[in-house]
């Protein structure tokens, strides 16, 4: 089985045999771009010993703490957005500029990647304030954004989870080369909509508030964001089996997070649209 997950790019830079693939995840304020390839190693150049072998369990838990880590910190991003919004913008580039690090760098740094999690999660909690805010001031009474973004997120990544396991989802070569061009066409678009907002295109939505239209191509995002999920457990699989070295398990659960990042936010752009365009 094959993989393409960009933040996993640097196990590229490790190995010695078979190619794998990549992919990008594409995005506008929460973008990253490169396709690389995976390939099978456990050590780096000058590593004295690989160490134990990376194990479901591993992925698991370095994910949760950094989800943890993740959620408290929106908890204070929340908190400080009505009075301090600059520092969501600031850790939204703080966060991208960690991402970009973890990505590239040959050996993954833990402590980089808890500081992309607390990054990330002030920079949610913000912008979520932000959606929400929004929301509020076109329907006063209208409550319930942002649990209804948490809860399709985890329904999308249960859905996304059971579809591989049970193998109804395949990532073989032909969902590899639809997904690439799907997640670079999407780039493209969401890149020219930001542009276009700049301009006042869709009331600063760009093309996703342009009616009708922007709407589907929003929910074209979270659907492109929740398949890309099956991508990341491939790579995940695809190193386990090949007995990457443990600390390799951030590298992993890093790439999970970037996605279901993404996806919180394109669900919670597509509800908030939808919310502003009742009646």
């Amino acid at each position: 089985m094959q993989s393409r997950n960009p933040v996993l790019n640097r196990i590229d830079s490790q190995s010695t045999s078979d190619s794998g693939f990549a992919y990008d995840e594409g995005r506008t304020a929460y973008q990253q771009a490169g396709v690389t390839t995976l390939q099978s190693t456990a050590t780096e150049p000058g590593d004295a010993t690989a160490g134990p072998a990376v194990t479901l369990h591993d992925v698991i838990v370095k994910t949760g703490i950094n989800f943890v880590v993740l959620v408290l910190a929106a908890v204070v991003g929340w908190q400080l957005a009505p009075t301090m919004p600059w520092i969501t913008w600031v850790a939204m580039f703080v966060g991208l500029g960690l991402g970009l690090a973890n990505t590239f760098m040959r050996s993954i740094k833990p402590p980089l990647v808890l500081a992309y999690s607390l990054a990330e999660g002030i920079f949610l909690g913000g912008i979520s304030w932000w959606y929400d805010w929004l929301v509020r001031q076109d329907n006063p009474e209208y409550t319930g954004l942002i649990s209804q973004a948490i809860i399709g997120t985890f329904v999308a990544f249960g859905v996304m989870l059971v579809l591989y396991t049970t193998r109804i989802i395949k990532v073989n070569g032909t969902f590899m080369k639809v997904m690439m061009v799907a997640l670079i066409s999407y780039a493209l678009i969401a890149l020219a909509s930001l542009i276009a907002a700049l301009f006042g295109v869709g009331g600063g939505w760009g093309f996703y508030g342009v009616g009708t239209l922007g709407l589907l191509l929003c929910a074209f995002g979270v659907l492109l964001a929740a398949f890309t999920l099956n991508l990341d457990f491939a790579a995940i699989e695809q190193g386990i089996r090949m007995g990457l070295p443990e600390r390799e398990s951030w590298r992993m659960s890093f790439g999970l997070l970037v996605t279901l990042v993404w996806l919180y936010l394109e669900i919670l752009r597509l509800l908030a649209l939808v919310a502003l365009s009742r009646d």
